[in-house]
C-alpha cells in the first residue's frame, strides 16, 4: 500500500544486523505496522511517516569508528519514544553524551541479565533483582551513561545491559529481545510498543485488506491488469486480492512450463475457473520449455533460459489481450528490503523471476500489491481471501520448478521421473502428518547412475535425493531427523514405484553452509 496512515506505525532504523528483519516481524506480531529504512533517511523523512515509535537495529560497527554508520542527531530530540538495540543502544549512549569502549570480555551468545531497578520495558515481567536469560552479540560496552539516564539492568561482564530516560522516552538493551533466545524478549518489545509508544492493534489482515481494495481501485481505475501465475501461494494471492478490487479487468494467464509438481497445473486451472470462477488464459506449453533446456546442465542457464521462454510467451499472450495497463506481480517486503542498501534505495528494487523486463518493453505499471508483506502475512491474507489450506499452506517452490531439481540435463523422460518420485514424497508426508511440520520436502534426481541388483537381476539405475529441512524463512535451514521407519518407507516406494531409480539417498546438510535446492 502506498498509504499506511491508517495504522500506528513504528519504524526501524538498519544499522546492518542480521536480525532487523525479525525486529519487524516482531513488532507486527503484536498488530502494529512496522517499516524498516536505511540508518541514513534525515530527521523529515521519518516526520512525514509519522510513527509511534522508533526502533534503533543492531550491527557489526563499533559506533567510535571513524565510518560507523549514524544516524541523524536530530532524531533524539524529535519526542518519538525510541528503544536501541546492541549497536542501537550504543549509538544512543555516544551520541547523547556517553563513552563506549571495546569490552575486556565479548560476550557472544545466552548470557544471565540481572535487574537493578523497575525498568519501563520490564514491567509486569521482572522486578529489581530478577534474572533473565538474554542473548548478546557485542564487543563494545557502554563505559560511561549519557546524562539523564539509569541503568536497568546489568550482565557478568556488561555494566550497562539496559538503561532508560524516562523522561525522553529513550531507552536501550545491549542485548537481543527479538530472538527466542531471549527469555521475555517478545513482552519487553511489547512493553515498548504499548506501555511507552501507545500503539494500538490495527494491523490486520482484514484491515490491510479493505485498504488495498481501496487503493487499488484508485490506482487502476478502469483499466486492465495482468497477473502471471505460477502456481505458488504469492501470484495467488495477489490474482485474488486484485480480482476482489477490480473484478473481470484483471486478466490472469497461467504458462504451464511442465516444470510444476504432478497436477499443480489441472490443480491451478481448477481453482481460478471452477472454485474462484476468475476468468484464466492457461497455456499449456511445456514443449517449448523442453526444447530450450534441450542440452543445457548449467543451472544458471537454465534459469535464463526458462525466464526468457516464459517472458516470450506471456508477452504474446498479454498483446492477444490488449489495452493492458498494469502488471501485477508478487513482491514481498523482504524483496524491498534486499533491494535496499544500508546507504540508501538501490537504483533498482529486484525484478520478479518470472516478468523481469516485461514493464519496460511493454510500457506498463507494475501493481505490487503485497510489497508491504512478509511470507507469513501472505498466507494469512490468503486464509482471509478464502484461499482453500492445501493451496495456502503449500510448500515454497523455486520458479524455475523441477528444472533446478534435476541436476544435469532436463529432458522429459528425466521429468517423468523425478514428478513420480516428488508425488511419492508428498504423498508419504502427508500421510505421515509430516507435510506441515517441515519448510520444504522434495526429491532431487542426480547425473549418476549407480548399480543394483533387481528380482536378481543387475541393475544400472538412476539416484533419487530426498531434502527435507525446517525454517523459519528460508535464510536458514536445518535438515529435518524424520523417523527411521518413514525414510524406509519413502525409499522403498520410490526404488519400487518408479521406473529407472535404484537408490535413494538422504541430505543431511544444513543452510548455511549448504543451500535449500542443490542448484
Amino acid at each position: 500500500m502506498e498509504n499506511s496512515s491508517s495504522f500506528d506505525k513504528v519504524i526501524i532504523l538498519d544499522f546492518g544486523s542480521q536480525y532487523t528483519q525479525l525486529i519487524a516481524r516482531r513488532v507486527r506480531e503484536y498488530q502494529i505496522y512496522s517499516e524498516i529504512h536505511p540508518y541514513s533517511i534525515g530527521v523529515d523523512k521519518i516526520r512525514s511517516l509519522m510513527p509511534k515509535g522508533l526502533i534503533l537495529s543492531g550491527g557489526p560497527a563499533s559506533v567510535y569508528e571513524k565510518e560507523a554508520p549514524w544516524c541523524d542527531p536530530r532524531v533524539f530530540e524529535m519526542g518519538i519514544p525510541i528503544l536501541g538495540i546492541c549497536y542501537g543502544m550504543q549509538l544512543i549512549g555516544h551520541q547523547l553524551g556517553g563513552r563506549v569502549i571495546p569490552s575486556e570480555k565479548r560476550e557472544y551468545g545466552k548470557t544471565k541479565l540481572t535487574l537493578d531497578h523497575d525498568g519501563e520495558l520490564f514491567k509486569g515481567i521482572g522486578k529489581k533483582g530478577s534474572h533473565f536469560q538474554v542473548w548478546m552479540s557485542h564487543g563494545d560496552q557502554l563505559h560511561t551513561l549519557p546524562p539523564g539516564f539509569q541503568a536497568i539492568g546489568h550482565s557478568r561482564n556488561t555494566p550497562f545491559a539496559a538503561i532508560e530516560d524516562i523522561r525522553r522516552k529513550i531507552y536501550g538493551l545491549q542485548f537481543h529481545p527479538e530472538v527466542h533466545h531471549t527469555q521475555k524478549g517478545t513482552e519487553m518489545i511489547k512493553n515498548f510498543l504499548f506501555s511507552v509508544c501507545g500503539c494500538r492493534r490495527l494491523w490486520t489482515m482484514n484491515s490491510f485488506l479493505k485498504q488495498s481494495i481501496l487503493e487499488l481501485r484508485e490506482k487502476i481505475g478502469s483499466e486492465k491488469v495482468i497477473c502471471a501465475l505460477s502456481g505458488g501461494v504469492d501470484s495467488t494471492v495477489v490474482a485474488l486480492l486484485i480480482h476482489r478490487a477490480v473484478g473481470d479487468r484483471l486478466k490472469c494467464i497461467f504458462v504451464n512450463n511442465g516444470l510444476l509438481r504432478k497436477g499443480e497445473a489441472s490443480q491451478v486451472i481448477h481453482l481460478f475457473r471452477q472454485h474462484f470462477q476468475i476468468p484464466l488464459i492457461d497455456v499449456d506449453a511445456e514443449a517449448h520449455f523442453l526444447n530450450a533446456l534441450r542440452g543445457v546442465v548449467d543451472p544458471e542457464e537454465k534459469r535464463k533460459r526458462i525466464g526468457k521462454k516464459f517472458i516470450s510467451i506471456f508477452e504474446r499472450e498479454a498483446r492477444k489481450i490488449g489495452g493492458v495497463k498494469f502488471l501485477a506481480q508478487g513482491t514481498l517486503y523482504p524483496d524491498v528490503i534486499e533491494s535496499t542498501s544500508l546507504k540508501g534505495p538501490s537504483v533498482t528494487i529486484k525484478s520478479h523471476h518470472n516478468v523481469g523486463g516485461l514493464p519496460e518493453k511493454m510500457k506498463l505499471k507494475l501493481v505490487e500489491p503485497l510489497r508491504e508483506l512478509f511470507k507469513d502475512e501472505v498466507r494469512k491474507l490468503g486464509k482471509v481471501l478464502g484461499l482453500p489450506d492445501e493451496v495456502n499452506n503449500r510448500q515454497p517452490f523455486p520458479g524455475p520448478g523441477l528444472a533446478i531439481r534435476i541436476i544435469g540435463e532436463v529432458t522429459k523422460e528425466r521429468l517423468e521421473i523425478l514428478k513420480s518420485a516428488d508425488e511419492i514424497v508428498m504423498e508419504e508426508m502427508r500421510k505421515w502428518n509430516w507435510l506441515d511440520q517441515v519448510w520444504q520436502s522434495f526429491a532431487i534426481l542426480l547425473p549418476i547412475k549407480t548399480v543394483g541388483v533387481m528380482g536378481d537381476e543387475r541393475t544400472y539405475e538412476n539416484v533419487i535425493a530426498l531434502r527435507v529441512v525446517k525454517s523459519q524463512d528460508g535464510m536458514t535451514a536445518d535438515w529435518v531427523r524424520l523417523p527411521y521407519n518413514l525414510l524406509e518407507h519413502l525409499s522403498s516406494r520410490i526404488i519400487n514405484e518408479v521406473k529407472g531409480v535404484n537408490r535413494v539417498v538422504y541430505d543431511i546438510s544444513s543452510k548455511p553452509p549448504s543451500t535449500i535446492e542443490w542448484e
